[in-house]
């Protein structure tokens, strides 16, 4: 079994770790494959309802291992092979009805920003730095970054981080919307958590739904999003969950 990536579960929460820090988590093939599964495995268990996403060492991702990738024989069915693996991931994470909240600290390079940006909520160290650094090895963007990354920060924006050597400080990327919240070094991992707390000890099939609607709704027929959204609040209704807070709505408007 792999320990390129790590996965526990405790309380309704599933904690995905990168732990290639020797490589600056650069995803190898042994670690798309590990992406892949524990993506399926996440979507689904029944006892998760939420997810914390971080790494170990000193970068969050630096994007594919360009060493391995070279070892691959560098053609184009391999090549693509590879990221097609991670895909599926990606995929799997996206769809699911579970949110995700990334504690990054350190290096977000390449494929990394796909990484990160898979997450729905993104707590960024003060240190954090955020770059491109594809066109440097020759490479084209992968893992979601040219859809993920315009979604994030705009077209314009989007275009100038992947055809630039532009570096973004943790608050910059705050300020272009690549990240959600900034904290100091250090406190990334517990405000997570605090995040995904917030998610499990709440309405917690209604945030996993909220999240599958609005992920699921980029770039969709509009008609077929507003049939999922009649669909899946009709089904939020009759959960015993939605009638119990329901209630205490009504009970707490009766008394004003």
């Amino acid at each position: 079994m792999t320990d390129s990536i790590l996965l526990t579960v405790n309380d309704g929460l599933a904690h995905v770790t990168l732990n290639r820090p020797e490589r600056l988590n650069a995803i190898n093939a042994e670690a798309a494959m590990a992406w892949r599964d524990i993506a399926t495995e996440v979507a689904d268990r029944s006892d998760v309802g939420a997810v914390l996403f971080d790494a170990v060492g000193p970068a969050f991702c630096a994007g594919g291992d360009v060493a391995e990738m070279s070892a691959m024989g560098g053609s184009v069915n391999s090549i693509a092979a590879f990221a097609d693996i991670i895909h599926d991931g990606h995929r799997t994470l996206a769809a699911m009805p579970k949110p995700i909240v990334a504690a990054v600290n350190g290096a977000v390079a390449g494929g990394g920003l796909g990484f990160m940006l898979v997450a729905d909520y993104i707590v960024a160290a003060e240190s954090a730095r955020f770059v491109s650094k594809y066109a440097d090895v020759g490479l084209t963007p992968d893992c979601g970054v040219s859809t993920l990354l315009p979604e994030a920060v705009g077209m314009r924006r989007a275009l100038q981080l992947t055809l630039t050597s532009r570096l973004l400080t943790a608050a910059e990327a705050l300020d272009w919307g690549l990240v959600t919240e900034v904290v100091a070094d250090g406190e990334t991992d517990a405000r997570a958590r605090e995040i995904a707390a917030g998610w499990l000890t709440g309405a917690t099939a209604a945030f996993g739904e909220a999240k599958r609607l609005l992920r699921g709704g980029v770039g969709r027929d509009y008609g077929a999003a507003l049939n999922d959204e009649a669909r899946t609040i009709g089904a939020a209704f009759e959960t015993p969950d939605a009638q119990a807070r329901i209630g205490a709505f009504l009970a707490r408007s009766a008394r004003r």
